[in-house]
């Protein structure tokens, strides 16, 4: 897990800080403070404050919804038009059912175009924006301003705790503002050791939305991690998801070499296939096939990827060996991905790489003088090339984070903590993980909601 916030549920940081107790009028008052000021954050604010609740949106960065804007390579995939509880994992495969049922994807596509967004629909029900993720962001903020939510941005959330001697009150935060990169260079190099000017905050509900790891030059942190142990949660181990796979070994070298090559492949492990476009990178195999399996692949674990998914190579190569026995492996594969068919090319330089990698010291051998055991062998290959990953390029490029908190510790229908009152917990930083396509938005407009219409 990452490091967190500077201090946080440090023993000495307790000692100097909280022993000089504030009385609540030192606290400013609200009904419902969210940490976290991304999709579920804003999502669950807008919800609360239509309700009459004051509510309070803190984070740490300078610009709310980071997130939202690099989404959909700055498009925005806001959601799916079949969005289904099979498209997301956890150990718990049932949590995310109530949510998704109460908000499906039709309400926030409503909101949308109440808010005369333009969108479209790309492959397998993927809505985006036509011109920019900004608008909506724009809209979340304006239903935000609309309903009296307020966001307070650039706070270091420093303290969290549980108090019983305020009547309207279960909890009380401390935050300090967070400091820019040459703000803190600037502190150290003075040798200044003053202790920030802090805020002090008491709420009655206290809304965790903080989402994971991913993407940490965007702000990610383990906060919300921090804040669900600290509180007697237990986690499910992390890990980074929708991401690309790298490799180290020479299938690595030859995977490089293609970088740039894109082309339709079914990617499989033991547990699910993916039919979908594959792309070879500098670093390894990216696009939404190898994304899309990530979410179900696990250290050392090996993956399939089908090249030619339209058609049985080994069926192809043996019938052909009878028919043309003089052709080469070559001609056969070149001559059946370049049918016409776009779905079965198989592009040049890609078939070249293949036969120096699986078949060059037959290349020139004609069918008829090869056994039908290489061939089988061969065919299979290409339906099946096995590869096993040395790694994923990890929360730097990840979408998503797999893991998190404990759903069964959760209510489903609330989004309520059941070892803490008042206290939950909504969106990414739940072990909650969606399909690449939009299901990750849905899950925090979902999530925030049925926690903002009861907060």
């Amino acid at each position: 897990m990452t490091d967190l916030v500077a201090g946080f549920l440090n023993p000495l940081f307790y000692e100097t800080t909280m022993s000089n107790h504030r009385n609540a009028s030192q606290y400013t008052h609200y009904d419902v403070i969210i940490i976290g000021a991304g999709a579920s954050g804003l999502y669950c604010a807008l919800t609360a404050g239509r309700r009459g609740r004051r509510v309070l949106v803190l984070d740490h960065a300078n610009k709310a919804g980071k997130k939202i804007l690099m989404s959909g390579g700055g498009r925005c995939n806001f959601t799916n038009y079949y969005v289904e509880p099979e498209h997301f994992i956890g150990a718990n495969q049932h949590f995310c059912k109530s949510a998704l049922s109460r908000y499906p994807s039709w309400e926030f596509i409503g909101m949308v175009a109440a808010h005369k967004i333009p969108y479209h629909e790309r492959e397998h029900g993927q809505l985006f924006c036509d011109d920019s993720a900004q608008d909506i962001l724009t809209m979340l903020l304006a239903e935000c301003t609309a309903a009296g939510v307020q966001v307070k941005l650039n706070a270091q959330i420093d303290s969290v705790q549980a108090i019983e001697n305020d009547k309207n009150a279960k909890f009380e935060l401390l935050t300090s503002k967070q400091l820019s990169k040459k703000e803190k260079q600037e502190r150290k190099e003075s040798a200044n050791q003053t202790k920030l000017p802090q805020t002090g905050y008491r709420c009655e509900s206290l809304v965790v939305a903080t989402g994971g790891l991913s993407i940490p030059t965007m702000g990610a942190s383990g906060l919300g991690y921090e804040l669900a142990q600290q509180f007697g949660h237990t986690l499910i181990a992390t890990d980074a998801s929708l991401v690309p796979f790298t490799f180290t070994d020479k299938t690595g070298e030859l995977i490089r070499s293609l970088a740039g090559i894109s082309l339709p492949v079914i990617a499989s492990n033991e547990r699910i296939s993916f039919k979908l476009p594959m792309l070879f990178t500098h670093r390894g195999l990216s696009g939404p096939a190898m994304l899309q399996l990530s979410n179900y692949w696990h250290t050392g674990e090996t993956i399939s990827i089908n090249l030619l998914p339209n058609i049985n190579m080994t069926a192809l190569l043996l019938a052909h060996k009878k028919s043309h026995p003089k052709q080469l492996i070559r001609t056969v594969v070149a001559d059946y991905t370049d049918s016409g068919d776009d779905s079965n090319k198989l592009p040049k330089k890609l078939l070249a790489a293949l036969q120096t990698h699986l078949w060059e010291d037959i290349k020139d051998t004609e069918l008829a003088n090869i056994k039908d055991e290489r061939l089988t062998e061969l065919g299979a290959t290409l339906n099946g090339w096995q590869l096993k990953p040395s790694g994923t390029e990890g929360y730097r490029t990840a979408e998503v984070t797999r893991g998190g908190v404990k759903t069964d510790e959760v209510s489903s229908k609330t989004m309520q903590s059941n070892m803490q009152e008042g206290l939950y917990f909504i969106g990414e930083v739940l072990d909650v993980t969606g399909w690449l396509g939009g299901y990750n938005f849905q899950w925090a407009w979902a999530s925030g909601f049925v926690c903002g219409e009861v907060v």
